[in-house]
């Protein structure tokens, strides 16, 4: 399976968060535009560094002109993150972790969690923020868990029905309208949970030490 990091501008995970990725078999980090200012603090080298590039500092762009490869596209009808996954998507990787994608700029979080749902068809994508991963799911799945690990279900519309196995709260043909009602903190009972999702997508969040301790990442 080819995987990648794509490291947008907002807050990033800590170092060794990284460097579990890497290991996992992350083998290409691309940067979105000003995420590279944040690699170079702590001290990665992008293989990509792909936006507007009016996010990274100049004196960044020095560094990693020549260490990286750089490309610049002007066009406004797309955000960096999208950029850098149109690029991934191109370059047919399977999987990705996108990292920075939530921070200060609360509208830059929501967008970057509608992108999620965007390219949900294109390419599979987990969102981490600090010691959460999110995922979204549709249709009939199976998601391996490990006993007692919290579960978060987010959906976003009264036509989205989901059913669940494995919950100790369960889920029956349930809607969770945004606004109205959720399935937070939910707790898994066994090795795997199955979902059954009518009728749209939703957002499914995890604890990124419980899944890395069960190699679930």
């Amino acid at each position: 399976m080819k995987k990648a990091i794509v490291w947008a501008n907002g807050d990033p995970p800590s170092k060794r968060v990284i460097k579990y990725l890497i290991r996992a078999g992350c083998n290409k980090i691309i940067c979105a535009d000003g995420g590279a200012n944040s690699a170079r603090k702590l001290n990665f080298a992008p293989d990509v560094i792909i936006g507007d590039l009016d996010s990274i500092t100049e004196d960044n762009l020095n560094y990693f002109s020549g260490k990286s490869k750089i490309i610049q596209l002007k066009r406004q009808n797309d955000t960096d993150v999208e950029k850098a996954l149109k690029y991934a998507v191109k370059m047919k990787f399977s999987e990705l972790f996108l990292i920075g994608a939530t921070g200060s700029r609360l509208d830059h979080s929501f967008c970057n969690l509608g992108i999620m749902l965007k390219f949900h068809d294109k390419i599979r994508i987990k969102l981490i923020h600090r010691q959460s991963v999110l995922s979204v799911y549709e249709g009939n799945v199976e998601i391996k868990t490990s006993p007692g690990e919290t579960v978060s279900i987010y959906g976003f519309g009264r036509k989205t029905k989901i059913t669940s196995r494995g919950l100790k709260y369960p889920l029956k043909n349930a809607s969770l309208p945004f606004g109205e009602k959720e399935s937070t903190s939910n707790v898994a009972l066994k090795d795997s949970i199955n979902l059954t999702i009518k009728g749209g997508r939703i957002f499914l969040i995890r604890d990124f030490e419980a899944m890395r301790k069960n190699g679930q990442l």
